[in-house]
């Protein structure tokens, strides 16, 4: 995995993201059907699978909003310092994390490494415990 610099979009960036996953979002909406679009640039004809204008819409509306993107495949490894900081927490909380069994990770000599994919899986249910305590709370 190649580290890029996260660059924040700026404002003509961001409008033009955001009118791009509007109608992105449209032409979908329209062609539920289509497996594949064909997008030009340049005068050249590019053929792309669904999945990555469903990805390049997700990648516009973030864009939109004014926020940095990276793409991470769901089979690469992390630090435990590049998990910390998608999750926003401390390293060494992390750490606690994963030496509990909470989190799954492997190690690499003396380095731990954490799937991607694992660590979504822990924020998903993070997130699902939270929205359900919420509704718990809300529903009284």
């Amino acid at each position: 995995m190649t580290a890029h610099p996260q660059v924040l979009p700026d404002i003509e960036s961001s409008a033009l993201a955001r009118a791009s996953a509007e109608e992105l979002s449209r032409l979908l909406g329209q062609i539920p059907e289509a497996k594949r679009a064909r997008v030009q640039l340049d005068g050249n004809d590019l053929i792309l699978p669904r999945q990555a204008l469903v990805l390049l819409r997700e990648l516009l509306v973030e864009m939109a909003q004014g926020n940095a993107v990276t793409i991470v495949p769901t089979h690469a490894e992390l630090t435990t310092q590049e998990a910390a900081n998608i999750l926003n927490v401390s390293r060494p909380h992390l750490v606690k994390l994963l030496e509990e069994g909470t989190i799954p990770f492997s190690k690499t000599g003396t380095h731990r490494r954490i799937r991607y994919q694992d660590l979504m899986s822990y924020r998903d249910r993070c997130d699902q415990e939270s929205r359900t305590a919420l509704d718990e709370l809300t529903s009284h």
